[in-house]
């Protein structure tokens, strides 16, 4: 694990920064400039039964360290520039989806003033940008790359189980901090799913066995 850390790891730095600052410049945009009015997103039972907690914003910042952990595992160019294209190809779908047809969670009736970590971020995220979660699609995205990648290394099966939990408890935290509806999380974790099964079937015809 550290050897592949360590492949590469200077242009792993600089484009996983570059990628982010691209990517929140587009979020931004197509937050700000949707082509119709965004539509509320329904609550159902589920969404009743996870109650809100400040408690979740620790989880739910987590996943820019969790999105990071894919590429950091890869030793090969071309499975790098395999895993840079499909994420790319799932942030413009997600995207393109929030620019036509734009969704808004329903107002929680909470006092965000109350937490001020998730005050900065409703102030930054107003919302138009729901369904599908984004955040989810991206976590499920990279749990199952990460279990690719765990078994490629022989890793321990306590490190992928440590994963999963690790993305399930993203998940929740997208609705305990009320930022997602309960269908903005399974679509998300549709798409998220979809990208990761048809990317991780391409990286097979360019990554030699034991090299993804």
């Amino acid at each position: 694990m550290a050897a592949r850390t360590l492949a590469y790891s200077p242009l792993k730095a600089i484009g996983t920064m570059v990628f982010l600052a691209l990517f929140f410049w587009a979020y931004f945009f197509v937050q700000r400039n949707p082509l119709s009015q965004p539509a509320e997103m329904p609550l159902t039972a589920v969404d009743q039964w996870i109650a809100f907690t400040p408690l979740a914003f620790p989880v739910y910042v987590s996943l820019w360290f969790y999105v990071s952990l894919p590429a950091t595992f890869l030793h090969s160019l071309p499975s790098l520039w395999t895993f840079l294209f499909w994420v790319a190809a799932l942030c413009l779908f997600c995207l393109g989806i929030f620019w036509v047809f734009p969704s808004v969670v329903p107002q929680s009736g909470i006092d965000w003033s109350q937490y001020p970590e998730m005050a900065s971020i409703k102030a930054m995220d107003q919302g138009g940008n729901a369904c599908p979660s984004l955040h989810v699609a991206s976590a499920v995205f990279s749990w199952l790359w990460l279990h690719r990648l765990f078994k490629a290394m022989s890793a321990p099966p306590l490190l992928a189980w440590i994963s999963a939990i690790h993305c399930l408890a993203i998940l929740w935290s997208t609705m305990a901090t009320r930022q997602h509806v309960f269908l903005d999380v399974l679509a998300g974790a549709l798409v998220g799913m979809a990208f990761a099964l048809i990317s991780l079937r391409h990286v097979r015809s360019v990554a030699k066995p034991g090299e993804v």
